[in-house]
């Protein structure tokens, strides 16, 4: 790579940074905590949100999927305005957006206008989150600052998961669910004034080439099309006419945005990032490891709540040993050991680690101790997904073109969240066709209302189980993509590179505008 690549348009030299940057940080990781506090808090809320908006067990997973699928779907023409408009803009932007979202969720009256709140937040979202990662990285320009300032925003998203577990616990418990959107108000309201008056982004590094709009309404499109066909598969079946011509149309939909992204002169996501073979593993495993994941979340707080009874609050304190295992994971396991072997022989084992974590799951019973099943379960989980995604995050931009460091890094959000959205939809078919059948299986021997209640809740823990089972799957699935397709060496050059620059292109890709 050229010496000019460390000095991009834009980029400030490390002797002449900005005297706030360190002051924008703060901001800028108020907004980050934000972002993870909602997801989190929006989970431990669900069942008393469903319950006062009177939505069906079918149609729950769109509090969820229609945050995740917006989020994901949009991400990366979200960057790429940021690019266009301006990243201290575009960032003040988004969270004055995802407030107003925030306020219309907390006063839904049905379960359409949640969806649709849920749906702006994601919106909004995804112009916040890549303008935040972009101001980083073109405000931090030395390797030592950038390094502590890329740690303490990833700290501040795994210490906001714990944080919105119990805070979400708590207001839904005291106050009301309500509470659980309007507390991001003033979360965006400090972040967007000090951003509005401390941050300075430096001056030509806007990408001004024109947007690539076919790309951008083929992506949606394709995806909306994608998870929908899983919601419709669960009230309609999967050989129903509607979820056929849904899949049908989201595999036509996302054949033409790769053949448009391959003709187009700048296209929304050059497909030479997703091709390599470094980085097209390690999207594709995340993307399959978080469709284990979301659907998890989502039946464990469930299970927590109304089968085990759990208050908020306790559900809350209950998921604490995953987020403890992550963060150990992630800041002590993966971080020592990454620079001394291959990604794939953290990843690998960590995915695998996280499968025993799930099959741990698979024998939940309504009577099942939190101590002896949920809580190792739980450990080992978080535990393997944390060692797994801190090399993954190193490894995504090793070796990038500086042109498309922003859509390389975007590209990990993207995974996550798309396959966050898809994996809510499809365990939740799975679950709830497993429950379903359960109860048709039982019900007739259900003599007093007490039984019938307990094949109620017989059925519905059956239906987690079989759902887990198929994430247990899912997870060494990731892990057989990572050994087999991640073979890039030891960040510090020991061994192959993603497209042979070595180290160095790691270091220098943060730097460039985009």
């Amino acid at each position: 790579m050229s010496q000019s690549t460390a000095k991009a348009p834009g980029a400030l030299a490390p002797s002449g940074g900005d005297a706030n940057r360190w002051k924008a940080l703060v901001f800028i990781a108020l907004a980050q905590l934000m972002v993870v506090l909602d997801a989190t808090i929006v989970n431990i809320a669900l069942p008393s949100a469903q319950q006062d908006l009177g939505i069906s067990d079918g149609n729950r997973q769109w509090v969820v999927t229609a945050y995740s699928l917006a989020f994901g779907g949009l991400l990366l023409f979200g960057g790429r305005i940021a690019d266009l408009w301006g990243r201290k803009r575009a960032f003040v932007l988004g969270l004055v957006g995802f407030a107003a979202a925030s306020a219309l969720g907390g006063a839904a009256t049905s379960g359409p206008m949640m969806f649709g709140a849920r749906a702006l937040q994601g919106v909004f979202g995804a112009l916040l989150a890549p303008a935040a990662l972009s101001l980083l990285a073109v405000m931090f320009t030395d390797v030592r600052e950038r390094a502590k300032a890329f740690g303490i925003y990833g700290a501040i998203a795994g210490g906001g998961s714990a944080v919105g577990f119990i805070l979400g616990g708590a207001l839904t418990q005291y106050l009301d669910w309500r509470w659980t959107f309007f507390v991001n108000i003033p979360f965006a309201a400090v972040a967007a004034l000090g951003a509005y008056f401390v941050v300075r982004e430096p001056e030509g590094s806007r990408n001004r080439n024109p947007l690539d709009i076919p790309g951008v309404l083929l992506s949606t499109l394709g995806l909306v099309s994608l998870v929908y066909g899983f919601t419709r598969a669960e009230s309609d079946g999967w050989g129903a006419p509607l979820t056929i011509s849904l899949f049908v149309a989201s595999a036509v939909l996302l054949v033409a945005f790769v053949v448009t992204e391959s003709r187009v002169r700048t296209p929304l996501l050059p497909l030479r990032v997703v091709t390599d073979r470094n980085r097209g593993g390690i999207y594709l495993s995340l993307g399959i490891a978080i469709i284990a994941m979301f659907g998890t979340f989502l039946f464990l707080t469930y299970y927590l709540q109304v089968v085990k009874g759990y208050s908020p609050i306790k559900s809350g304190f209950a998921f604490l040993p995953m987020v403890a295992g992550m963060m150990v994971g992630s800041t002590q396991i993966g971080t020592r050991l990454m620079t001394r072997v291959p990604a794939r022989f953290l990843m690998g084992p960590g995915f695998l680690v996280a499968a025993v974590g799930m099959f741990l799951m698979t024998r939940l019973e309504i009577g099942s101790s939190y101590a002896s099943t949920i809580l190792p379960a739980m450990v080992l989980l978080g535990l393997g997904m944390g060692t797994a995604f801190m090399p993954a995050m190193s490894l995504a931009t090793l070796g990038v073109e500086p042109r498309d460091a922003g859509i390389a890094s975007a590209m990990v959000n993207t995974s996550q969240q798309v396959g966050g959205a898809i994996g809510t939809a499809l365990l939740n078919t799975i679950a709830a066709s497993a429950t379903t059948a359960y109860i048709k299986d039982h019900v007739a021997g259900a003599a007093t209302t007490s039984q019938r209640q307990l094949v109620q809740l017989q059925g519905m823990v059956h239906g987690y189980t079989n759902a887990i089972w198929f994430a247990v799957g899912m997870l060494v699935l990731a892990a057989l993509i990572v050994l087999a397709l991640v073979n890039a060496g030891r960040p510090d050059g020991g061994g192959p590179v993603a497209s042979g620059e070595g180290a160095e292109a790691e270091l220098a890709v943060p730097v460039v505008a985009h």
